[in-house]
């Protein structure tokens, strides 16, 4: 299903270089220009190509984003073994500083996203000059609303995680990167809302089989609406997801379970996924993210049933949803030593951690690779149609006006997720939306970030160490405040 978009954009993932920090990225970007034949149609989307592939990289989707907005939520633990890790250690305990390697990675990680996007679109402006026809014009244009979401993706996380951070708008020199100074959230959102429009302006409802993973115009919309959430903008999100219901686009599968499968990807749940594959290959260059890998049971047989042990779920989390009677979820996100997978795969009693993330399991017969490979073939579901319906929802609760194209209520569109999961109708009150997102997006990076959103990060997380005034941004990374002296650093670090 996937392997074809994936082929695509392989060997363009070869090319991306990882860079020390975002400051000393050639001005180009991560694709060079040398050598591509503008005059031929077939390169036209290769730029765009590289920064999809960017999203699969270590700092972008892998250890560091795992680390950042999940280990430091109380859904997840670091895992692995008590000595392993010491700066995911640091994550959980919020005993952090500006030196933290993982917050670096992040940092870069999205900055890299913007420095390939912001190439992609110099590239395209050069295909439209080279290329006359219309409908490679077209291509091209379509491509620029690849590249506009691909930007507004990455400053959505970087504006969350750091708040006032600089905005990189355009394929910019190192001296010119070192002499930004830093937006405010309120400069940086308006910038990320107009990329995300111009998205929606320009790619289409959808695309053909090949490409199934590029963003559309609904995915954008889908991001815009959260953007709106986050700046307590209901009106806006409301509609958004409401436009996004009535396309028809999208629905929830009827079982869990296979969401998170193999044969779940990019299925008719998917908002959003960041493809991710050994390209059935053993060894070599390919097209995977560690994302899986990093979850995978540790010390677990055979050997490409194993991978690091981090992010395992907390004792917090497993008691909220048995609490809830939450069983159908359950089965699916907790992934318990000492059984048996309906697959066939049984995880060691003898593993170090008595549970691990089930979302990101992957079958043996799909982990090929010669060193383990545990999880290769794993998709990271970036966003699914069921968070459309909780946005939905909790925008309506909190005050917005009902969408008048899908004709859905507040209490339909929770009704639909709880009705997934097997569970009874509730009033649709934001409490019990925002227990349904836990319970309905647990360990997908979601929670750590909606704490603090919701301002329930001190009553969830102080116990943790967590200190609301400090930890509800993440320090600006030393490296970063010593190649630019402009950057001004998060209060308290």
């Amino acid at each position: 299903m996937k392997k074809t978009i994936i082929l695509a954009i392989a060997a363009a993932g070869m090319i991306l270089a990882g860079c020390a920090d975002f400051l000393n990225i050639r001005p180009e970007g991560t694709t060079t220009s040398e050598g591509l034949d503008y005059t031929n149609p077939e390169n036209i989307f290769k730029p765009v190509s590289a920064a999809y592939a960017q999203l699969r990289s270590y700092n972008c989707s892998a250890f560091p984003f795992i680390g950042c907005l999940e280990v430091t939520s109380d859904d997840a633990d670091k895992g692995s073994t008590p000595e392993d890790g010491a700066s995911m250690k640091e994550l959980q305990t919020f005993t952090y500083g500006d030196a933290n390697e993982l917050i670096l990675a992040q940092w870069t990680g999205w900055y890299d996203l913007v420095s390939a996007a912001n190439n992609a679109l110099d590239q395209m402006e050069t295909f439209k000059k080279e290329l006359q026809s219309e409908e490679n014009i077209a291509i091209a244009e379509q491509c620029i609303g690849d590249a506009k979401f691909l930007r507004a993706y990455a400053y959505f996380y970087l504006v969350r995680m750091w708040g006032n951070i600089p905005v990189v708008d355009k394929t910019m020199t190192a001296t010119e990167l070192a002499s930004l100074k830093q937006k405010t959230p309120a400069q940086v959102y308006e910038f990320i809302e107009a990329d995300l429009q111009d998205a929606i302006d320009r790619l289409p409802a959808s695309w053909p089989r090949a490409y199934i993973s590029r963003a559309n115009k609904y995915t954008a919309m889908a991001y815009k609406a959260k953007v709106h959430l986050y700046q307590g903008e209901y009106d806006q999100a409301a509609a958004l997801c409401d436009e996004v219901i009535a396309s028809g686009k999208y629905a929830l599968m009827p079982d869990f379970r296979y969401v998170f499968s193999m044969d779940g990807e990019n299925c008719q749940e998917s908002v959003f996924e960041i493809e991710s594959s050994a390209l059935g290959k053993t060894t070599g260059d390919a097209a995977y993210s560690e994302y899986a890998y990093h979850q995978g049971p540790r010390n677990n047989t055979p050997s490409n049933m194993q991978g690091w042990g981090f992010c395992t779920p907390s004792n917090s989390l497993i008691q909220f949803l048995t609490e809830r009677g939450d069983k159908i979820r359950m089965a699916t996100t907790l992934l318990y030593s000492g059984t048996t997978t309906p697959e066939g795969d049984y995880i060691l009693e003898t593993c170090p951690n008595p549970v691990y993330n089930g979302k990101v399991y992957t079958p043996s017969s799909y982990n090929k690779w010669n060193n383990n490979g545990y999880g290769y073939d794993h998709n990271l579901r970036a966003m699914r149609y069921s968070e459309v319906l909780l946005m939905y929802a909790e925008a309506l609760a909190r005050g917005a006006k009902p969408g008048t194209k899908s004709g859905y209520t507040a209490q339909d569109a929770l009704d639909m997720v709880r009705n997934r999961a097997g569970l009874a109708s509730v009033a649709p009150t934001v409490d019990n939306i925002l227990n349904e997102r836990r319970a309905e997006l647990a360990l997908e990076e979601d929670r750590f970030l909606d704490l603090i959103r919701t301002g329930k990060a001190s009553e969830c997380l102080s116990a943790l160490g967590y200190t609301e005034g400090k930890n509800n941004l993440f320090p600006i990374p030393a490296t970063q405040r010593q190649l630019n002296t402009n950057l001004v650093q998060n209060p308290n670090y």
